[in-house]
């Protein structure tokens, strides 16, 4: 237990500390941002990303990954917002904890398996996309200064690290925040500052339950927000935690994140605070600024309260171009560039889902979409793929009278009309032996066309005998199956 804890608090504390404080000075500008995305106060989303951070560092499944106010679920809830005001929010963000409490227990997390790399890649290439083209509206239609501060920030980030000793000591984009800071307030640079952004709270956040009417109304109104944000955190959560790990080189517990996810959602509907999940952007900066463990997550939602509320004059004066410098590092940091180049190596199929998952996310804007587009055309592609597995050879006997079928693969949906259009059943002999004993069926289609072989094949007077099913084909052919049932012909024709 204690060396549980050590390995999962202590074991980096400067690294951890340092990390979270970065990533709370990005936390800030983005939370107010996404606030003003679902039409809520500032403090919505600044409230909301302490609490599921805390939250989140003692809760959730992935050690060192930041959760907070995202922008996929302030899109989401922006119509609800709208509509029926902030007091619905808040149910529906609780109600959205618990239903990836119930998520969590019904294992839910294990639908991360049918999502193949290729998808996965794509889904991280779009987010270095749509992470760029989030800083383009504070670099459009600006004054020299801002390109210059931040082509100065992209400097001190990339160039920091390569100075003797201290270059590894604090992470780059801290000093670039710090830096630029200073240079912007000594000069009096008239440039935009994360102030302008919104007015940042001045009290903390207290206990808010609710003000909704508790009636059948009022769940129909926001179950299907709620259940929309639960599907996009857990999915956005899950494919960060799959990123982390990657990037950490160690596992995560994906069934623990969706409930953890759900406890810290719960926390911020009471807080105040709408709906969130895991973010990609600021997991990666946390990672690459060196923060390892749960001390990094809770360090930056505690970081974040401080700076809001004690920090907040100095907090004001950080130039965006800054934080933009931050994020642009983020962005090709995230982007996948070997998927550039094995463009030329991978399969065509593998290609068209990266591709297309971009794409998809690129154009919606939302993630969901993007990973059920790609986990589509993956599964699509591979059944066809599959499908090309089934070989089928015949022969007769010295006789001419007794046809022996021999299938070879998997027999399903996708090569069940192949494997119909084997056979010859207007040959004419008297016998017809089919040899399963090197096939799997798989589904009811596959079975559906052994029951239409062996009628035609009865049709045209031949005695059929089918051998050497395995003991899960020979399940699912003995309880779907009719060939061997009484009016065998009836029933196949009535809809089988």
């Amino acid at each position: 237990m204690l060396k549980s804890i050590q390995q999962n608090w202590f074991s980096n504390i400067r690294g951890d500390l340092l990390s979270g404080i970065v990533v709370a000075l990005a936390l800030i500008p983005e939370a107010i941002a996404f606030s003003i995305i679902a039409g809520v106060d500032p403090k919505v989303g600044l409230y909301a990303s302490f609490c599921i951070a805390v939250v989140i560092a003692f809760t959730g499944g992935r050690p060192g990954m930041i959760s907070a106010a995202t922008a996929a679920m302030a899109l989401l809830m922006a119509s609800l917002v709208k509509e029926h005001g902030l007091e619905y929010l808040l149910a529906a963000t609780l109600l959205t904890g618990l239903l990836q409490i119930a998520a969590g227990y019904l294992k839910l997390d294990e639908l991360m398996r049918f999502v193949s790399r290729s998808v996965v890649t794509g889904f991280v290439n779009a987010l270095a996309i749509l992470i760029f083209m989030a800083q383009l509206p504070e670099l459009t239609n600006v004054t020299w200064h801002v390109y210059a501060m931040t082509a100065a920030g992209l400097t001190i980030i990339y160039g920091f690290p390569y100075i003797p000793f201290i270059g590894r000591i604090l992470p780059s984009p801290l000093i670039c925040i710090v830096t630029l800071t200073v240079v912007a307030v000594f000069l009096e640079m008239d440039i935009r500052t994360v102030g302008d952004m919104g007015k940042l709270p001045d009290t903390l956040p207290i206990f808010l339950w609710p003000d909704v009417p508790l009636n059948f109304e009022t769940l129909a109104i926001i179950f299907p927000y709620s259940a929309a944000l639960a599907v996009v955190g857990i999915l956005e959560s899950l494919m960060t935690a799959t990123i982390v790990d990657d990037l950490t080189d160690t596992p995560s517990d994906k069934n623990r994140e969706c409930k953890g996810q759900g406890v810290a959602n719960i926390g911020a509907g009471l807080l105040g605070g709408m709906a969130g999940c895991a973010m990609i952007g600021q997991s990666i900066i946390n990672v690459k600024s060196g923060g390892r463990t749960r001390l990094s997550t809770l360090t930056a939602g505690i970081f974040l309260l401080i700076m809001v509320l004690v920090l907040d004059k100095l907090l004001v004066q950080i130039p965006m171009a800054a934080l933009v410098a931050v994020m642009i590092m983020v962005s090709i940091g995230t982007f996948s560039w070997s998927s550039i180049k094995n463009l030329k190596k991978h399969p065509l199929s593998t290609n068209i889902v990266m591709v297309a998952t971009v794409a998809v996310v690129v154009a919606t804007h939302n993630l969901a979409y993007g990973v059920l587009v790609g986990v589509l055309l993956a599964a699509m592609f591979f059944a066809n793929k599959i499908g090309h597995y089934l070989y089928i050879k015949s022969e007769i006997d010295s006789d001419g009278i007794k046809r022996t079928y021999r299938v070879i693969g998997q027999v399903f949906f996708s090569s069940s009309e192949k494997f119909l259009g084997a056979f010859d059943f207007k040959e004419g002999v008297e016998q017809v032996v089919i040899d399963l004993s090197q096939a799997h069926f798989w589904d009811i289609t596959a079975v559906d066309a052994l029951d239409r072989a062996v009628v035609k094949f009865r049709r045209e007077g031949a005695e059929v005998e089918v051998i050497g099913l395995n003991e899960a084909s020979a399940t699912i052919v003995d309880r779907f199956g009719v060939h061997d049932k009484p009016d065998a012909v009836d029933k196949l024709m009535g809809g089988h």
